[in-house]
C-alpha cells in the first residue's frame, strides 16, 4: 500500500507548458560561452525582464525585447543616476544586493545608515522620472529582515514601490518568508529576484522549482520572479541540480520548463545515461523491487 506514494516521493512532477508574464532572469554573460546567451532570447521564451546586478544592460542581449532591471549593487558607482538616465525605457530599479551579508558570499556588506545615505544621492532621484524603486535586495536569514527594517527607520521619506526577496531553502520555507515580507509590508508588491533549493539531488530540486512556480505565478502581489540558475551545471555556485543548463550548454529540463518549454530530459550533467534519463529511471526500479521484496 506504501510502495506508490513512496515512490512519487521519489519521482519529480512534471510541469505542464506554461507561460507567464512575471518570470525574468538573473544573468551575467559567461566569458567562456558567450554563445549561451542567446538561449535566453531565442523564441519561444516566456521571459520578459533581466537584471545582471549592475547599472547598464548587455550588449549580447541587446537585441531582445526583454526590459532591463538596473541594480546599484553596492557602495562603488558613482555615476548610477547619469547610467540609468542614459538608457530608453528603464521602468524598475533594483537596490542594493545582499547587503546585509558579507562580500566573501557575493553580499554588498553595507550599514543600513549608509544605505540609506546612497539612497538618497543616487536611487530617490529616479522616482521623480516616473521609475518604480525596489528596496535593498536582502537575503534570505532572519539577519536580512532585521537589516531591512533598520534601512527604512533610517531612510525615512525614501520611496520604495516594491520588495524583492531571496530564498535558497526549501518550499515551506519560501511561503513562510513570501508571507512574512507580506505581513510586514502589506502595501508593497514583492519580486522574488532570487530563489532555489540549493545542493538538492535532482527530483527534490525539479519539485521545489514546479511547486514555487505555480505559487508564485497565484500569488497577485508577487508581480516578478527570477530562477538562479541561468548558467551551466559545473560552475553551478548552488549545486548543479538548479541550473537551467547543462556542462555542454544545453537546456536541462528545469531550463526547458522555466521558458515555456516542453522538457527533452536532459539533465544538468552531460553523459548519455543523464540525456536520456535511464539512469535515474534504473534507480526507481530498483528501489521499487527492493521495497516490493521487503514488503513480502
Amino acid at each position: 500500500m506504501f510502495l506508490i506514494p513512496l515512490l512519487l516521493l521519489l519521482t519529480p512532477t512534471i510541469l505542464a507548458q506554461t507561460t507567464s508574464s512575471k518570470r525574468g532572469l538573473v544573468h551575467i554573460p559567461s566569458s567562456d560561452h558567450p554563445e549561451d546567451d542567446s538561449i535566453w532570447i531565442t523564441p519561444p521564451t516566456t521571459l520578459t525582464w533581466y537584471y545582471n546586478y549592475g547599472s547598464h544592460p548587455a550588449s549580447s542581449l541587446s537585441s531582445s525585447n526583454l526590459s532591463f532591471v538596473p541594480m546599484l549593487w553596492g557602495d562603488q558607482n558613482n555615476t548610477f543616476v547619469d547610467d540609468v538616465r542614459g538608457q530608453k525605457d528603464v521602468k524598475w530599479i533594483l537596490g542594493f544586493n545582499e547587503p546585509d551579508m558579507g562580500s566573501n558570499v557575493g553580499g554588498s556588506n553595507i550599514r543600513p545608515g549608509r544605505a540609506a545615505e546612497l539612497w538618497k544621492r543616487d536611487i530617490e532621484p529616479l522616482k521623480g522620472d516616473g521609475k518604480e524603486l525596489g528596496a535593498p535586495s536582502v537575503s534570505g536569514s532572519p539577519d536580512g529582515m532585521r537589516w531591512l527594517k533598520e534601512f527604512f527607520k533610517e531612510c525615512r521619506g525614501c520611496s520604495v514601490d516594491f520588495i524583492p526577496i531571496h530564498w535558497y531553502g526549501n518550499f515551506e520555507g519560501l511561503a513562510s518568508h513570501v508571507g512574512e515580507v507580506r505581513a510586514a509590508f502589506p502595501n508593497k508588491t514583492i519580486w522574488v529576484t532570487e530563489f532555489g533549493w540549493a545542493d538538492q539531488p535532482l527530483a527534490p530540486t525539479q519539485n521545489f522549482f514546479n511547486t514555487s512556480l505555480e505559487y508564485l505565478d497565484r500569488l497577485d502581489y508577487v508581480t516578478h520572479y527570477s530562477w538562479f540558475g541561468s548558467f551551466r551545471s559545473d560552475v553551478s555556485n548552488v549545486g548543479p541540480n538548479g541550473a537551467m543548463l547543462n556542462s555542454d550548454g544545453e537546456l536541462t529540463d528545469i531550463g526547458a520548463w522555466y521558458l515555456g518549454r516542453q522538457g527533452e530530459g536532459i539533465k544538468p550533467d552531460s553523459n548519455s545515461a543523464a540525456r536520456n534519463g535511464r539512469g535515474d529511471w534504473a534507480l526507481w526500479v530498483a528501489v521499487y523491487f527492493i521495497i516490493a521484496v521487503w514488503a513480502l
